[in-house]
């Protein structure tokens, strides 16, 4: 097993200059770049900046401040350029300082940050749930709520219970992983927590998985414990002869519900466990086994190893990417340091913890001190969910920001009357202020806000919400500007992956601007290479293009028993070839443009980027919920799989067809799918939207195929984490795709030359 540990994240030492830093020696930092240094030696993560010591609120308030007006959001580093690279890029405020990794000194991970907030915050509300009332079936109309120090202290009762119940079980090694597979509760943090307070690390399992790779990741990782949902343990069972490592199952769900014992569930999967050589423990058992050992904490250090997050993958087994205390407390100091979480916030969880974004999004909360509410669990619930809680920011995805946009839109500027009319005037007057010369933008509108924008935000639940941010995948610029003068907040996107602990790039406050992914975090750097197979130049003119690489403390440690993985994608400097195509504009914020992997090429030689013709689709329409867009490279033109929305689907081919089509008559809207009729108005919308955001010839759609609901994890051609697995979908669907391309010839013209 090859992992590649914070000495390998190389940036460059600089020769010290004799100007006082801007930032204090509270930053424990990696060190800064110079043209002038000859070879790259391994960074120490301790590198200070001798500066009288600031509060890390002091700090944040420096980083987080916006750059002056028409200023560089990223700088490039002199000296740093390589054959076939940019130059180095940093954010602004770190051109002459190492990258961030520490805000406060005597933090070594991600036990000591939530333990200074369980400190000052104790009283204050952590964790918070709507309780399930079996008489009104129906969840409370209230959030319960675990205070800082209650979760404190059950964390640390829980952590000692697991260490001692492994041990009874006669698992010897004193530092193992403990999997977690449940969705968003309290309790998935408290079993986080309870590892990291122990020096154990968390791998987290997707609640979608199946029985094969849940075999996969127990085993791959060498598991010996699993904490999850009382649904999960009769998978767990039926897989112990296939699990050596596993001892020990921690149920996070009452098993005893008051039954005779013959026919108490609790008994009798015990007695099952017990068969297979397992332990089956309730979360109440072990916290009450930890109270009585009375067993401190065992903190880790910074390079203990905090999680092995498995990626979800397209294609092969999920990759186990190792990451260490480090890489998640400069992660989350990263994020820290944009001023976008207070101590008064309230948060929802509901994008799933097993992906490292959710995660890193609600360690950011607590460790800010900030409230976390979670969501039912069901998504059709969630604007119920957030109208009862009114989080003050809103980190979420494009999937459902692109839904926002279609219901908000159907509901406002393209509604009839005056209703529309004057929704059409704010979003248009609006718009004109953010798209104002550098300095002078803004969303709000001191008189619209209070008549139209307040409703639309109270509408959706997001009355308080000063923040939204947009992660995990590409938003289309026209979502991201109608939502933020919709909305009248901030609306950022950012970039990062499950490589980089979730954060890379984000834009800076008041960048009101559309279509980019802002700088570097302060905990990171990033160069382009240029990618010539794909015709992607660092030399390219406005812009440079090429591969996004990265580099920092927030880097992974490598695969886990994935050498030649690691081989793949990590360079001996500590560059990380991350396989997305990117562009860097003269503010120095990224765009990310093509996925390397998923160019296509087509008969006539153009290249097809299918994810961004995805996005712009999926994002300007209502009636289409998921798509998979089609190359040949024996054909000149695009063919799509498209999944039609449920709701907004049955009226607009109740239009089409001049006859009624009823929301929740799953045979009429198969049947309408296939009318030619419909195909050919779903085209014309398609069309429109192509045109509008200036799609060449050969990136327009020329046949669709309509299904309901074509993509899920449960047909296996989408991920746990809702991405498409594109070399299974052309498969799966490889007939429609051969019928499409047979009915776009028959529609074409014949040639005009004879021989």
């Amino acid at each position: 097993m090859t992992i590649f540990g914070v000495n390998h994240l190389a940036c460059v030492y600089a020769k010290r200059a004799n100007r006082r830093p801007l930032l204090s020696s509270s930053l424990f930092l990696f060190p800064k770049l110079s043209k002038d240094d000859v070879r790259i030696p391994r960074p120490r993560h301790d590198t200070i900046a001798a500066m009288a010591p600031q509060t890390a609120e002091q700090i944040i308030a420096d980083i987080s401040a916006p750059p002056p007006v028409g200023a560089p959001h990223a700088v490039p580093i002199p000296g740093s350029e390589r054959a076939n690279r940019t130059p180095v890029f940093r954010h602004w405020r770190f051109r002459d300082q190492p990258l961030l990794t520490k805000l406060e000194p005597e933090v070594e991970s991600v036990h000591d940050l939530l333990e200074l907030a369980i400190q000052k915050y104790g009283p204050r509300k952590a964790l918070g749930v709507r309780k399930w009332n079996p008489a009104t079936q129906a969840h409370e109309n209230k959030f319960e709520w675990m205070t800082y120090a209650e979760m404190g202290e059950r964390r640390k009762n829980l952590g000692a219970g697991i260490v001692d119940v492994v041990q009874q079980a006669g698992y010897t090694n004193s530092k193992y992983g403990v999997g977690i597979w449940s969705p968003n509760t309290p309790e998935w943090h408290l079993v986080d927590m309870a590892c990291t307070s122990q020096s154990l690390f968390s791998v987290s399992l997707y609640e979608t998985l199946g029985p094969d790779t849940t075999e996969y990741i127990i085993n791959h990782a060498e598991l010996p414990v699993v904490a999850c949902t009382a649904s999960h343990i009769p998978v767990l069972l039926k897989l112990a002869s296939r699990v050596p490592t596993l001892k020990v199952i921690i149920s996070l769900d009452p098993l005893d519900k008051g039954e005779h014992k013959d026919k108490n569930p609790g008994n009798i999967l015990r007695e099952i466990a017990a068969q297979s050589g397992l332990k089956l423990y309730e979360i109440q058992q072990l916290e009450e086994i930890g109270l009585k050992t009375g067993r401190g904490f065992r903190p880790p250090t910074w390079d203990d190893l905090t999680t092995i997050n498995y990626t979800s993958g397209t294609t092969g087994p999920p990759k186990g990417v190792v990451m260490k205390q480090g890489n998640a407390v400069a992660a989350i100091n990263g994020a820290r340091s944009m001023g976008n979480v207070q101590a008064n916030d309230i948060h929802m969880s509901y994008l799933p913890l097993a992906h490292i974004y959710g995660r890193m999004i609600d360690q950011l909360a607590l460790v800010s001190g900030a409230a976390v509410g979670f969501f039912r669990g069901d998504v059709l619930g969630l604007v119920d969910d957030l109208k009862l809680l009114k989080p003050t920011s809103f980190p979420s995805v494009p999937r459902l920001f692109n839904r926002f946009n279609s219901a908000i839109k159907a509901a406002t500027v393209e509604a009839p009357g005056f209703k529309g009319a004057l929704s059409r005037h704010v979003i248009d007057v609006k718009k004109g202020y953010m798209r104002q010369p550098p300095g002078s933008t803004t969303n709000t509108h001191f008189f619209y806000d209070r008549l139209w924008t307040k409703k639309v935000r109270a509408a959706v639940g997001l009355d308080n919400a000063r923040s939204m941010i947009s992660g995990s995948a590409q938003l289309d610029p026209d979502v991201q500007e109608f939502l933020g003068a919709a909305f009248g907040n901030e609306f950022r996107q950012g970039y990062g992956m499950t490589e980089t602990y979730a954060g890379a790039t984000v834009q800076l406050a008041r960048d009101y601007s559309a279509g980019n992914l802002g700088p570097p975090l302060p905990c990171i750097e990033l160069c382009l290479e240029s990618v010539p197979d794909y015709n992607y130049s660092v030399d390219d003119k406005p812009n440079p293009r090429g591969e996004v690489l990265m580099r920092g403390p927030t880097l992974f440690q490598g695969y886990h028993k994935n050498d030649e993985e690691n081989q793949k994608v990590l360079e001996a400097d500590g560059w990380f070839h991350s396989g997305d195509i990117g562009e860097i504009d003269s503010l120095g914020r990224l765009r990310i443009i093509d996925r390397k992997k998923n160019v296509l090429k087509l008969a006539q030689g153009e290249y097809i980027s299918p994810e961004r013709i995805e996005n712009v689709y999926l994002g300007n329409t209502n009636i289409l919920a998921t798509a998979y867009v089609h190359g040949d490279s024996k054909e000149s033109s695009l063919v799509a799989i498209f999944g039609i929305d449920p709701e907004n689907f049955p009226p607009f081919a109740s239009k089409a067809l001049g006859r009624a089509v009823a929301v929740g008559d799953t045979a009429a809207i198969k049947a309408a799918a296939n009318e030619p009729k419909v195909k050919a108005a779903v085209l014309k919308v398609l069309d429109k939207i192509g045109r509008s955001h200036k799609f060449n010839n050969w990136e327009r759609v020329r046949n669709v195929h309509l299904v309901i609901d074509p993509f899920t994890p449960d047909n296996g051609l989408l991920t746990p984490t809702l991405k498409l697995k594109r070399p299974q979908a052309g498969k799966a669907f490889r007939a429609d795709i051969d019928r499409m391309y047979e009915e776009v010839k028959a529609t074409e013209e014949p040639s005009k030359f004879k021989l």
